[in-house]
């Protein structure tokens, strides 16, 4: 029996990230949204000054989930590790594989002296929100989101 291997991600990796990444944008209805190259995503990752990490898990050889994490700065709270998306491939869900990744993810941030860890969750995605919730987070209603993008 294969068991699933938690591990930081290399830039071998960043082909199937991408592909798993591409995955849930479709599952959000935003695929058109990707707009990452696999070079950009390679070198944003891998290159001179990577801007991300990431944890990835490995079934029988395939990566079959991510973590992928990038520094933030809070002026109130200090340095926060940023979780952009957590991501289980469909058809390994209901494994734990999310929580491993996530509690690795946590376990990261602890050891780096983050002050904490922020992410997103969609309002609509009840599994997601679920899943959270079972970590005693904080939701907050009062932001709102907003983005301005500068390429095409």
């Amino acid at each position: 029996m294969s068991e699933t291997i938690i591990r930081k991600a290399v830039l071998e990796d960043c082909a199937p990230m991408l592909e798993l990444i591409r995955e849930l944008a479709e599952y959000e209805k935003a695929l058109h949204e990707v707009t990452v190259t696999l070079e950009d995503f390679t070198n944003d990752g891998f290159g001179p000054s990577p801007v991300w990490g990431a944890f990835v898990a490995e079934y029988n050889g395939e990566i079959v989930g991510i973590s992928l994490y990038y520094d933030r700065y809070s002026t109130w709270k200090g340095r926060r590790l940023y979780l952009e998306d957590l991501v289980v491939t469909e058809r390994m869900r209901g494994k734990q594989i999310g929580k491993q990744l996530f509690d690795a993810t946590l376990e990261y941030g602890k050891s780096k002296n983050y002050s904490g860890m922020v992410f997103q969750v969609l309002h609509w995605n009840e599994p997601a929100i679920n899943f959270y919730k079972k970590y005693s987070p904080k939701f907050d209603n009062e932001w709102l989101n907003v983005s301005i993008e500068f390429k095409g």
